[in-house]
């Protein structure tokens, strides 16, 4: 009689070599909702480019109100000023003494040079150049501190010549035009020394650029503003 329990036959021999070796690979995951493979979501494909940094950081952020605050205080400047200067009154008033305009037009050069070296400054610390860093910022300062001295010198000789700020309202309004551009001037150059002490320091790289920036967006606004205030105080 014959057996009633099934015989075990042994796998044949390819599918013992087959399950010897590594595990079969797992099955590819579902696609998501996306269009993705399922990792992730989205197109993994090489050309997809990767997510970028912002366009403007916080510090570029904070300068560009700071500047737009700036630009609004300065058009009331020269809102004022046109309003007098096309009021119909000789201008300038007579018996007043006369500009120094070939003197401020070398000096104008001087100002429009410095920002030249601050680009050229910003362009070495994008290198990671930390020798030509301090050495470009020593000169950006240097050219500031000369604009300084020769608008003050000129200063003190228009005060001698007798064009003070009380003595009308052209008086007032060179002054307190020039006066405060000055002061933003000063204030870049003071800035500038302290960031010049850090970069001495080591203090700023192409990772962390953010004080020079800030500084250098500041310097490049005193600048750009002293082209229209030479041509509208000096030569219109």
């Amino acid at each position: 009689m014959a057996s009633l329990n099934p015989v075990l036959e042994a796998p044949p021999k390819e599918k013992l070599e087959r399950w010897e070796g590594a595990p079969p690979p797992p099955p590819p995951e579902p696609p998501d909702d996306n269009g993705g493979n399922g990792n992730g979501g989205g197109d993994d494909s090489p050309d997809t480019p990767p997510a970028g940094k912002p366009l403007l950081g916080n510090t570029q952020l904070a300068m560009l109100v700071l500047i737009a605050a700036e630009i609004m205080f300065f058009s009331g400047l020269i809102g004022a000023f046109l309003v007098f200067r096309f009021s119909g009154k000789p201008w300038p008033p007579p018996f007043q003494p006369r500009l120094p305009v070939e003197v401020t037009a070398v000096n104008t050069a001087f100002l429009l040079l410095s920002s030249y070296s601050m680009v050229r400054a910003q362009i070495a610390l994008k290198r990671g150049d930390a020798k030509a860093l301090p050495r470009l910022l020593t000169i950006t300062g240097v050219l500031g501190v000369v604009f300084l001295a020769i608008q003050g010198y000129e200063w003190v000789r228009l005060v001698s010549f007798g064009l003070s700020a009380s003595a009308n309202v052209y008086g007032s309004l060179f002054y307190t035009i020039i006066g405060t551009h000055g002061v933003h001037v000063l204030s870049a150059v003071a800035w500038l020394v302290v960031v010049l002490v850090r970069a001495h320091l080591g203090k700023y790289s192409a990772r962390n650029p953010n004080g020079v920036v800030a500084c250098a967006m500041y310097w490049h606004l005193v600048v750009g503003l002293w082209p229209i205030l030479f041509y509208l105080v000096y030569l219109l």
